[in-house]
């Protein structure tokens, strides 16, 4: 995969850093890491949907921790004392330890999380604020008394 030179955009743009480094590392291969296999729904217009196949985990050997437009989803298993009386002649499910992160979007927040069937299903929303909403404007005409006003506070 070829590299992308972002400095001629940092000359012409403000505050875009962060966003051209998440588009640096995206390019990077992960070390074609596939485990676990998960999927990104839309739900809606401002919900969206992490499913990640986590057959054979219960819910205490998953973290999920989110921070700074980061998720961080690890797994570790605990050690199984059936396992050690018993001889593996093939191991077909996967029981090792993992670790996926997902860059979030500004204002998207983990709304929750839930495990069922082996599938761990998180639940998240955007939620912009109101002050970060466009918002209309009325446009009023002025009476001529209330824009000589005006112009007399703009003159002195």
């Amino acid at each position: 995969m070829r590299h992308v030179d972002f400095s001629p955009l940092y000359r012409s743009t403000v505050g875009f850093d962060r966003l051209f480094t998440i588009l640096d590392s995206l390019a990077q291969p992960e070390g074609a890491q596939t485990y676990p296999p998960y999927n990104i729904e839309r739900t809606g217009d401002n919900t969206y949907l992490i499913t990640i196949a986590v057959a054979g985990f219960s819910e205490d050997e998953i973290q999920i921790e989110a921070h700074r437009n980061q998720l961080k989803v690890t797994g570790e298993k605990a050690a199984d004392k059936a396992d050690e009386k018993a001889e593996t002649l093939y191991r077909g499910i996967a029981s090792r330890a993992f670790e996926r992160r997902f860059h979030l979007a500004d204002f998207v927040e983990v709304s929750g999380a839930s495990l069922k069937n082996g599938l761990l299903n998180i639940e998240l929303k955007r939620e912009i604020p109101e002050e970060m909403k466009p918002r209309k404007i009325a446009v009023t005409s002025l009476s001529d008394k209330e824009a000589k006003q005006i112009e007399a506070k703009a003159t002195n």
